[in-house]
């Protein structure tokens, strides 16, 4: 009966978690294939460690296993593999598109806006990146992504100044507007 328990609350977990942690997973690695890996290994070994993630909060914990995921696939790799201009633009619709029974939707403006993100976020450094997909796109406090990464606060400071520092400067950059690389 117990590990019965434990299923149905690791499958309402599941079920609560797989957007957010998809997002993020793809936010830091670009890769919609990529992300979706990161994401179910995440569920593994969120699993495997049940016990003690639902102590405290499972999302979080969930979080910071994804995020050294994505450390260790990057380590083994030591080299990015960006999506396609058509990959990112698919994917970035994707992630903005309301949901069946609303009206209206995001403006084509929207879409393109959003699509310049992703692409500039992938530009930064992997320090970076998960710095600010934490701390401005999860909407994390500067203490929680502390926390979660395993550094200090004042790092968490400095890193996430300098990379919107380099995400203004990509954003003005006029290469980067109007679709023409």
């Amino acid at each position: 009966m117990l590990h019965a328990t434990r299923n149905a609350e690791f499958t309402a977990f599941m079920a609560r978690a797989v957007a957010p942690l998809h997002r993020m997973a793809y936010l830091l690695s670009g890769d919609q294939h990529r992300a979706e890996e990161l994401t179910q290994q995440t569920f593994e070994r969120t699993y495997r460690a049940w016990s003690r993630a639902r102590d405290g909060d499972p999302l979080v914990y969930a979080r910071r296993i994804l995020a050294n995921l994505r450390i260790d696939s990057w380590r083994r790799t030591r080299r990015e593999v960006l999506a396609g201009p058509e990959d990112l633009q698919q994917h970035a619709e994707e992630l903005v598109r309301v949901p069946a029974g609303r009206r209206g939707g995001p403006a084509p403006s929207a879409v393109d806006d959003r699509d310049l993100v992703v692409r500039a976020l992938l530009q930064l450094p992997l320090k970076q990146r998960r710095v600010v997909v934490m701390r401005h796109l999860l909407d994390l406090s500067e203490a929680e992504v502390s926390a979660e990464l395993g550094m200090p606060v004042g790092t968490v400071k400095s890193t996430t100044s300098r990379a919107l520092a380099r995400l203004r400067a990509i954003l003005d950059d006029p290469s980067t507007k109007g679709g023409t690389s």
